[in-house]
C-alpha cells in the first residue's frame, strides 16, 4: 500500500460492471475513493470500468464472484483490507430482474429461489459479513452501508412478484442493520431507484416510456444511472450525518401517492 494514499477512503461496490454500479464507481472515484469492484460476470465491461476509475485517479481491485454464493463473501470483504488496509463503505448494488414476466400464479420455486437468493439472501449475508469486520477493525469514525432496492420495494407489479418480494425484504433488512449498527457510527441507507435507463430496463423501455410520457411519474423522463450514483455518493460521503435507516427515492416522484 502506498503510504501517501493511506488517507483515501475505500468502498466495495457489488454489481459494478454496468449500469448503476458502474456509474457509482465513477462517482466515488471522483470523490476520492479507492474501490473494490465486484461482479458475477468478468468481461470487457469490467476492463472499461477499471480503466475509467484509473483515469479518475483512483485505484480499483476487481473480484469476480456471485454474491448468491455465500462462500465468496469473505474474499469480497477481505479484499478491501488486504489491498488498502481499511473499509469505509459498502454499496450493495448487485441484483437481478425476473427472467420472465408473467402471472403470479405461475411463479416456480426455482425462479423464486434464484431471485431471492441474490437480491435478498446474498445482500443480507454480505452486509452481515462486512458489518462484523467493520465492528472488529477498531475504528470509531463514521462508515456507511448503502443498499440499492427498487421502487418495487413499495409498488406492486404482479407480473414480477418474486422481484417485488426480494426488494421489500431487503428494505426491511436496511432498517434492521441501521438499528444494529448505529451506536458504532455505521449509517445504513436504502436507495430506491425508479425507472432508470439501464440494460436491465431495456426490454421494457417502450412500455414504460409511453407511460412516463403520459404522467406515470411527475418528472416525465427516464432516470439516468449517474443520478443514482450521485445519490449514493451523497450518503457515502456522510452528508446526511443525523440520518440512518431511511429510504431515498431516486424515481422522478414515482412513489408520491396521487389521486
Amino acid at each position: 500500500m502506498n503510504p501517501a494514499r493511506e488517507d483515501r477512503r475505500v468502498a466495495i461496490i457489488t454489481g459494478a460492471r454496468r449500469g448503476i454500479g458502474r456509474a457509482t464507481a465513477f462517482e466515488l472515484a471522483r470523490q476520492g475513493y479507492d474501490l473494490v469492484l465486484n461482479d458475477a460476470v468478468d468481461d470487457a465491461c469490467v476492463r472499461e470500468v477499471l480503466d475509467g476509475v484509473a483515469a479518475l485517479g483512483a485505484r480499483a481491485e476487481f473480484i469476480h464472484a456471485d454474491i448468491a454464493d455465500l462462500s465468496t463473501h469473505d474474499a469480497i470483504a477481505e479484499r478491501a483490507y488486504r489491498a488498502y488496509g481499511r473499509l469505509d463503505a459498502l454499496v450493495n448494488n448487485a441484483g437481478i430482474q425476473v427472467r420472465q414476466r408473467g402471472d403470479l400464479l405461475d411463479v416456480t420455486p426455482e425462479r423464486f429461489d434464484e431471485i431471492v437468493g441474490i437480491n435478498l439472501r446474498g445482500n443480507f449475508f454480505l452486509t452481515q459479513n462486512v458489518s462484523r469486520r467493520m465492528l472488529a477493525d477498531g475504528r470509531t469514525d463514521s462508515r456507511c452501508i448503502v443498499t440499492l432496492t427498487s421502487s418495487n420495494a413499495e409498488l406492486v407489479s404482479v407480473e414480477k412478484g418474486e422481484y417485488c418480494i426480494s426488494k421489500s425484504g431487503l428494505s426491511m433488512a436496511v432498517k434492521l442493520f441501521a438499528v444494529r449498527l448505529a451506536q458504532a457510527g455505521i449509517s445504513v441507507f436504502e436507495i430506491r431507484p425508479g425507472l432508470i435507463r439501464t440494460d436491465m430496463t431495456a426490454e421494457v423501455r417502450q412500455h414504460y416510456g409511453d407511460q412516463i410520457d403520459e404522467g406515470l411519474s411527475p418528472v416525465r423522463r427516464w432516470g439516468e444511472p449517474e443520478e443514482v450514483g450521485r445519490a449514493v455518493a451523497t450518503l457515502v460521503l456522510g452528508l446526511l450525518p443525523f440520518a440512518t435507516g431511511i429510504a431515498v427515492d431516486i424515481d422522478g416522484g414515482l412513489l408520491i401517492p396521487r389521486l
